[in-house]
Formats: structure tokens, sequence, C-alpha cells
């Protein structure tokens, strides 16, 4: 999270697609009335222990935690939170220091100080939770508490990106009275201090968030209440939209859905629609003795056709990915088109071919049904049809709920599996640090000297992040060679929302996280 560029940074620089029509409405200034704003997504959390998640959890995180850091409307840096102030004070970038801001409080009165900030660091990287995010604190070496206010973090190299790392959700600061220092929590409750308090939570249902009197921050609220409701699929989601069920959407619309939404444009409801940075790949497991074959991963790579996925899929509500890194950020390239060009069974029967690969190659693919949007499977069973088309391979698809998949990729259970990505923060270094490496957000280690001992160590030392450029190239020309990771498409975000809301356009951060407290009903004449 940088140089991030961000121009393309949010959906609320989108137009809206279909206009509230009508006149005498004007956006009310503060919290409306008519209940919580509910707000419908297809993303629930895995954990409520911000150590032991590093995915789509933090959206909830952002709401109900406080981070020394975040993104105010309209930044494009982090900007302090919790802090008084943060920066580098040394000229190396390997010393940075914060101040909190004087007599912070968690929502149930506790004090916020340093200690706290140091207890809720510390405790992700002395846990290490298989799906925790202490893989974002590799340069961390040290964090100190001077006093009751400051927090000193020592790093062991040079990190320009440090300032991103601590305004992600995952370094959300936890009251040491209530979460332990060497497992998760596992109560239903949270205890930060953020806008809002969690009132109740159902896991996999609801989430009911309401104002955080204690609260000290940038969040403006325009509301006084949120709830939160996970649904299994778009479908039934947008239904309850449609029924004045809920008010918004959010992750998970379908593209039959937002096709759908575009076709008939009514009084009644809106869609925003922007670039994301969203992406979905493959990743492939080099324990399996077919997914280790460089040249089997090659002719993989050579066949999938990127754009009859996002036209026939998802009916070009997503754009063909040809690197690890989406379009839109410094450093983008797109080695995986420059390669191996469009789809051609030929080249990859060479491929495999020159390898002295001459039977068919049977392959298992995975995918989870319930992470990443209602056409994850129509997008595996188009991917099989295409390699099974190519007359090289033999593919089996299997597949499972997000909370037992995680389980199977960490063991290595997979061949090859569907992973998709929401950055931490859009910098190039996000897109390709993670998942590189001993320990990676992927659970299957991926050892790559050059890049994590030279290439990425020399971007960080940038302040200016187009000064690493040609290192994110070639870093990302290191991932077309193993093409261990096999991009496919890049998503767009879009929100859907009752005519009756407002703050859509300006409700989501750089990394594309909802912050609620943006939402608000308009208010009549």
């Amino acid at each position: 999270m940088f140089n991030r560029n961000r121009g393309l940074r949010r959906v609320a620089a989108a137009a809206s697609l279909s206009l509230v029509a009508g006149c005498g409405v004007l956006s009310g200034s503060g919290a409306g009335g008519g209940g919580p704003i509910v707000v419908g997504t297809t993303s629930a959390p895995s954990t409520l222990d911000p150590a032991g998640s590093w995915d789509g959890s933090w959206e909830l995180f952002r709401n109900i935690y406080q981070t020394l850091l975040a993104y105010p409307d309209g930044a494009t840096t982090p900007q302090p939170d919790a802090a008084r102030s943060c920066g580098f004070t040394d000229s190396g970038s390997r010393t940075y220091r914060c101040e909190l801001r004087s007599g912070m409080k968690f929502a149930d009165g506790d004090a916020l100080d340093a200690d706290a900030v140091k207890y809720s660091i510390d405790r992700i990287r002395t846990i290490n939770a298989p799906s925790g995010p202490a893989g974002l604190l590799g340069s961390l070496d040290r964090v100190q508490a001077v006093g009751d206010r400051e927090v000193v973090f020592h790093l062991n190299k040079p990190d320009a990106t440090f300032p991103f790392v601590l305004a992600t959700p995952a370094m959300s600061i936890v009251d040491p009275d209530d979460y332990p220092a060497h497992s998760l929590r596992k109560e239903k409750s949270v205890h930060g201090s953020g806008p809002y308090a969690l009132k109740s939570y159902e896991d996999g249902k609801r989430a009911e968030l309401v104002r955080n009197d204690n609260y000290q921050g940038f969040a403006d609220r325009q509301n006084d209440a949120v709830t939160i409701r996970y649904f299994q699929d778009s479908a039934t989601m947008v239904k309850a939209l449609r029924a004045g069920d809920i008010d918004v959407t959010y992750r998970g619309l379908a593209a039959s859905d937002i096709v759908a939404l575009q076709a008939h444009r009514s009084t009644d409801l809106q869609l925003v629609d922007g670039t994301g940075m969203d992406i979905s790949y493959l990743v492939f497991n080099p324990k399996d003795p077919w997914a280790k074959i460089p040249a089997v991963r090659k002719a993989v790579a050579q066949v999938v056709d990127r754009a009859a996925i996002a036209h026939a899929v998802y009916k070009d509500t997503v754009d063909p990915l040809y690197s690890m890194v989406p379009a839109g950020l410094t450093g983008h390239t797109t080695g995986f088109f420059d390669d191996f060009g469009d789809p051609s069974t030929s080249k990859a029967h060479k491929i495999l071919a020159d390898a002295g690969v001459t039977q068919k190659v049977p392959l298992t693919l995975w995918y989870t049904t319930d992470r990443y949007g209602s056409e994850t499977a129509s997008m595996f069973q188009e991917l099989k049809q295409q390699l099974d088309d190519s007359g090289l391979f033999t593919i089996t698809l299997r597949s499972r709920p997000w909370k037992t998949y995680v389980v199977g990729y960490q063991k290595g259970e997979y061949p090859v599996f569907g992973r998709g990505w929401f950055p931490d923060f859009p910098d190039a270094d996000n897109f390709i640090a993670p998942f590189v490496g001993q320990q990676n957000a992927l659970g299957t280690p991926y050892p790559s000297p050059v890049i994590t001992g030279r290439l990425l160590p020399r971007t960080r030392g940038e302040s200016d992040r187009a000064e690493g450029v040609k290192d994110f190239e070639e870093a990302q020309q290191i991932l077309v060679n193993d093409a261990r990771l096999i991009p496919l498409w890049q998503g767009r975000q879009y929100v859907a929302a009752s005519d009756d809301i407002s703050g859509g356009e300006r409700a989501l951060d750089p990394s594309t996280i909802m912050m609620m407290w943006e939402l608000h009903r308009k208010t009549s004449w």
C-alpha cells in the first residue's frame, strides 16, 4: 500500500450507471433515521480476531477496530487515525514512530495506550496463525512502547511500505485484557476502538454495528448503526435489495445480476461501477507430480483463454489479466501475453513435447464454493472445457466451502487451486510479496531468492514507487518464467444501493474496503 496509483483507487471516482430520478431529494448531513443501514455481502468473516485473518474479514475489522493509520475520504496515502502523528525518524526508512491521540479508549472503556499497540502487533507474530497476517511483518524487528503514547517500530531493513502495512485492518489494535497473547480469541465478540462497536454477531449470517461513543479518529460517521448481512449467493442478495430488505450490496455481485441491473435501470436502485484491483489466479503445487513440471504449467498458461472467461462467464464485468500485478498500478506488465500470446493448442503441444511429456496430463483443479462469487464454479467449468478440448489434459474438478478449502491448501492437498486476492494495499509489492517465500499467503511455499532477496528489498528502499518499476518488471518476468501462478482476470467494483442511500461513491478506501460510516439516508425537503 504506497505510490498506489490511487487514480485507480476507488469506485467512488466512477459515474453512477443509474441515476436517481425525481426532485426534492438532498443528501442528509448527519446520521439518518429509519433504523440501521443494512449492507449485504457474500464475503463473511472467517474470524473476529485480527491475528487470525489475512482475508475478507478485514471488511468488518475496518469498521469495528482501529489502526494507527488508515485512509480518510479522499486520501491517497495512509493518514493518522488512532495515532496523532506518524513518520520515519531516519533517512534510511528503518525507524518508524507514532504518537497516539490522548485519552484513547476501547469501546468498553479500557485505556488504549502504547502498550496495547505493542501487544497487538507482537501477538500477531507470536501466534503466527496459518491464515493470519504475520507475513506482512517481515521487515519488523521489534516494537517499542515509550511511555503511554509513543510507539517506535524498529525495522530490520529499509521498508518504505511499512506505513501501508500499519494501515491494513490486519494491524487492528486489540485490548490486551481480552485477547490472549499466545492463541486466537474464540469468543464471538469484539473489544476494539473503531467507529462502531459490535453489538451482536451470528457467524455467517449477520453483524450488528452500533456507534462507539469512545471512538477518537478521523471517521465522520453519517449514521448511527449498520447491520451487515452475509449471503451465500448473489441472486438471493439482489432479491433482498429489490425487496427493500437490505439497502446496499457489496462484494459478491454476480455478473448476471450486474448486467441485469445495468439493463433495467430504475428509479429505485443505483449502481456505481469502477475499476477494481481484485484479481483471480491459479496456484500450482510443486509437491504434485504433474503440477511440479514447468512445461505442464506453461502449457496450461498457453491454452487458457482469459478473454473467453471474461466474456462467457463474467459477461465482461471483469478484464483479462496477464500479470499478477493488475493494470493501473505502477510497474504493471503484460508478461503472460508477451511470452505466450493468444491461446494456442499447437504451441502448448510443443511445450510439452519438448519436455518429453507425450501423454495426456491428468490434473485436478480445486475451487471454493462460497468465497469469490457465484461465477467461480462456472469459471472452473470453462477452464476444464478449454483444457480438455486441447486434447493435452484430462481435468477433474473438485470444490469445498471456504473454511475447509483453506485447511486443504494449507496442507498441500490440492495439485492446482484457484485463489482470489484483494490487495492489502494498492501497490505492485502487494501483488508479488504475499505469494513468494517460504511463508506466504498461499500456504504453498514458493522460494524465489532473487525476488525476496534482491528485487523487493530494493524497491522498498524507494519512497518514490516509480523508482522501483524496473525491479517490479523483473520480478513479474520471474513469475512468468516459473508459471507457478497464472493470473486470470482483474475485477471491477460494483456497489448497488437503493435510491435513498447516499455515500456509496465515497465509501471505499484505496484498498476497496467499505467504510460503513460514509453511508447515510437521504432526506426529503
